[in-house]
């Protein structure tokens, strides 16, 4: 066996194994499946989800507050007043703030941006930077991705006389800011689509603020739509498609620099935003003002663009070092931790760590230790510590940490991950009462990470056709997961990759079907997987192209072996080599011959002691030598069902090429001696040995078994009849018997193939097999 790491949720049931299908749209079986699991159940809803479009963009004056900001900014435009975007410093504030600049812009407005220092003014709008604003003559304020929860700033701007108008999309908190207008998907219940991230939100102002249709900013807005995770679906969905495009021929001269540092060449999807765009402008509001970032996307100067794009990818190999070096500081203080406080929720802080990148380290700590994080900077001079939260899908950080409202001096967020102020003094209330919930509402097996499963496939039913047409429904990514497929089948050949060999690489075949496996940071699982076995894998199908030739390719996320496995080192000389790197804990070394040593310095124990082990908690044997019998060795698979048996046994001195003599042969030899008398075993035995095309072995066996049998007398070498010898058959030599049990042995553990061997021990492993299929049964 091999235990997978994660949780597979397969999400699907009997019923959706069934065949789907759609009228007028010419799509496989699986594709029309996938479709279903997306609630996309009639033609008319699939070829929108297929087939997006611009015209499936949503009036804008639906969401409220939309009529009154526009009107706001005309007339700001018209007095020419100074107008200021307030944004934020992550992916989606930057490209919001660049598409509300721009639009503004272009509609006559006279307007700057300004994106507060992460460090020195923390998260969204403040009364200082207000103040700021109203001392250099600005007039209309308005937010993008930020300003919901600025309650108290929506005051400050009133009392200063500058109007505030919020646009944003993070969780509406109890109490509205009395702005002069908010537009927020979720604060308008006359808007079809609630999901929108804050880029989206500044697109539909922007559409609604010039009267048509900005499609120029479409290179803009899928920058924050992907990075910031919102639902792909709606909205979302139809400004990522075209956005994609819009990026991928996009004429901006600081997308093309920053395309260009990136290596992107060609088209983008979804994983060059989410995984090279997104983090590299995410890293210059991480380590100090974002106010480059935006730059870059609205500059028309190649030079300039190129200059800060390389200033940008500078930040963000700065950014990578910062979040590995802090990271690896959280966990040492964790695993030094016997406090157990932690043991439900992570919270961890330390003077010094840059607020910036906690996010990150959060989101690490999350992955390593399987538990909702938070990771804090502490400010010593004002006795506060910054942070941010990243959460596990049974825990809602948003939701928890609003009932404990009172220990934050500032909180927002989502379900899965939040910004947060506390004082110095407060963090160890947090981390009691964090934890005190989430062990009121978790169990155990909520900590282990899950991945959803969306279909078993069959490996012979696959085709270039049949993937290109499963990528019609990219863009993939919240809402619109990229489909994780189950395959189970013995891989026709699997090596180590990579310079450290630290990735697997499977090849399955069926029926002609070829499928390459992919598994990245696997590669320590080599030795615990028998060449043989059935592997179960989960992962992400794709295409690969290389030199013109496409291949089929599965990316696997997670592997696994339901059943128990045989390695078979028979005959080896090289056991340490052979073994190195695979999990014997728990393991117990086998001898029947008595044997005192093993690899690795393991515990040799004979039939006996692990007969009498009452805990029975070995998961694998490794087997040194051979039984005498074969019910002894079956005893011991009885009862401790092995998940692991590694076949290490050799013989050296063989019984199964002498072959047992025959009874034709017991019978020449005794007639033999009837005419003779007499033999004279150690001067004869060659020569008769050479005349019947015996070895001198069988000769001194036969001679042995007729002796313990009183057929013969034997003193110094001469063999005689017994006068009066008894009437008894062959099985009844202890000799004769043994002969037979190490033929027999022999032959079915050594000079077996592989397929008899594991024959042999499947037939003890019922017990185990039914465990197995339980534990792997699928459904909701």
């Amino acid at each position: 066996m091999l235990k997978s790491k994660l949780k597979w949720n397969f999400t699907y049931n009997d019923e959706m194994q069934r065949d789907f299908f759609f009228d007028d749209i010419d799509l496989s079986p699986l594709t029309s499946k996938l479709l279903w699991k997306r609630n996309i159940t009639d033609s008319e809803s699939a070829e929108r989800f297929l087939f997006p479009s611009l015209d499936h963009l949503h009036d804008p004056f639906l969401m409220e507050g939309m009529k009154e900001s526009v009107e706001r900014v005309r007339q700001a435009i018209k007095k020419e007043e100074n107008i200021l975007v307030f944004g934020d410093y992550d992916a989606d504030g930057v490209s919001a703030t660049s598409v509300m600049v721009e639009a503004l812009r272009e509609a006559g407005a006279d307007c700057d941006f300004y994106i507060p220092n992460r460090f020195t003014e923390g998260y969204g709008p403040n009364e200082e930077a207000f103040r700021k604003a109203k001392e250099n003559g600005i007039d209309v304020i308005i937010t993008v991705d930020t300003g919901i929860a600025a309650v108290h700033e929506a005051e400050v701007a009133k009392e200063l006389g500058m109007d505030l108008i919020i646009t944003d999309h993070h969780e509406v908190q109890e109490e509205l800011p009395a702005a002069y207008a908010i537009i927020h998907p979720k604060a308008s219940a006359s808007y079809p689509f609630q999901e929108l991230a804050g880029v989206g939100v500044a697109f539909k102002f922007a559409q609604a603020l010039l009267g048509r249709l900005p499609k120029e900013l479409l290179d803009l807005v899928v920058i924050g739509t992907i990075a910031d995770l919102v639902p792909l679906k709606d909205e979302n969905r139809v400004l990522a498609s075209f956005g994609l495009k819009a990026i991928s021929q996009s004429p901006r001269p600081g997308i093309q620099a920053l395309k260009k540092i990136c290596g992107i060449d060609g088209e983008c999807n979804e994983e060059t935003i989410g995984f090279q765009v997104g983090p590299r402008i995410n890293a210059v509001g991480r380590l100090q003002d974002a106010s480059p970032a935006v730059d870059l996307l609205l500059t028309r100067d190649p030079e300039e663009a190129e200059g800060l794009a390389k200033l940008i990818d500078q930040l963000n190999k700065e950014r990578q070092k910062i979040v590995s070096d802090i990271a690896d500081e959280a966990e040492k203080i964790l695993e030094a931790d016997e406090s157990g406080e932690n043991d439900s929720v992570i919270v961890v802080a330390k003077p010094g760590w840059n607020p910036g990148v906690l996010g990150i380290v959060a989101s690490r700590l999350v992955g390593r230790f399987d538990r909702p994080a938070i990771v804090m900077g502490i400010d010593e001079e004002t006795g506060e510590a910054k942070g941010s939260a990243r959460s596990i899908d049974a825990f809602d950080l948003f939701v928890n940490c609003m009932k404990i409202r009172d220990i934050f001096k500032h909180f927002g967020g989502h379900a899965q991950a939040a910004g947060m102020t506390v004082k110095i003094e407060n963090i160890n209330e947090l981390r009691r009462e964090l934890n005190r919930l989430a062990s009121e509402q978790l169990t155990p097996d909520d900590f282990t990470q899950s991945i959803d499963v969306e279909n078993t496939i069959d490996i012979e039913m696959l085709s270039l056709k049949q993937l290109e047409e499963i990528d019609k429904l990219s863009p993939f990514g919240m809402g619109n997961p990229k489909p994780i497929f189950h395959i189970e089948h013995a891989p026709k050949e699997i090596r180590q990759i990579g310079s450290k060999q630290n990735h697997l690489k499977f090849q399955f075949n069926k029926s002609g079907t070829q499928l390459d496996g992919i598994a990245f940071g696997m590669g320590e699982l080599y030795s615990d997987i028998s060449p043989s076995s059935k592997v179960e894998a989960i992962g992400e199908l794709g295409i690969n192209e290389w030199n013109g030739r496409k291949k089929l390719q599965i990316m696997i996320k997670d592997i696994r072996i339901a059943e128990w496995q045989l390695f078979d080192y028979r005959g080896s000389k090289y056991l340490e080599k052979k073994l190195a790197g695979s999990s014997l804990n728990n393991h117990a070394a086998l001898t029947f011959e008595g044997k005192s040593s093993a690899p690795f310095g393991m515990d040799v124990l004979d039939k006996e002691a692990i007969m009498n082990e009452k805990d029975n908690n070995f998961s694998g044997l490794v087997l040194l030598d051979l039984p005498a019998r074969l019910d002894d060795l079956a005893d011991i698979i009885r009862k401790v069902q092995p998940e692991k048996i590694y076949a290490c046994y050799r013989v050296d001195d063989s019984a199964f090429f002498d072959k047992l003599p025959t009874r034709e042969d017991f019978k020449w030899f005794y007639g033999m001696l009837l005419k003779h008398k007499t033999f004279e075993l150690s001067r004869d035995a060659s020569k008769l040995a050479s005349y019947k095309g015996w070895s001198k072995d069988t000769l001194e066996f036969i001679s042995q078994v007729f002796f313990e049998l009183d057929f013969v007398r034997i003193e110094n070498g001469l063999i005689s009849l017994h006068p009066s010898p008894s009437k008894k058959d062959l099985n009844d030599s202890d000799t004769y018997q043994l002969k037979q049990r190490k033929l027999q042995v022999e032959k079915k553990l050594y000079y077996s193939n592989y397929q008899e061997l594991k024959s042999w021990f499947d037939q003890y492993m019922e017990q185990m097999d039914l465990a197995v299929k339980e534990e792997v049964t699928y459904g909701l």
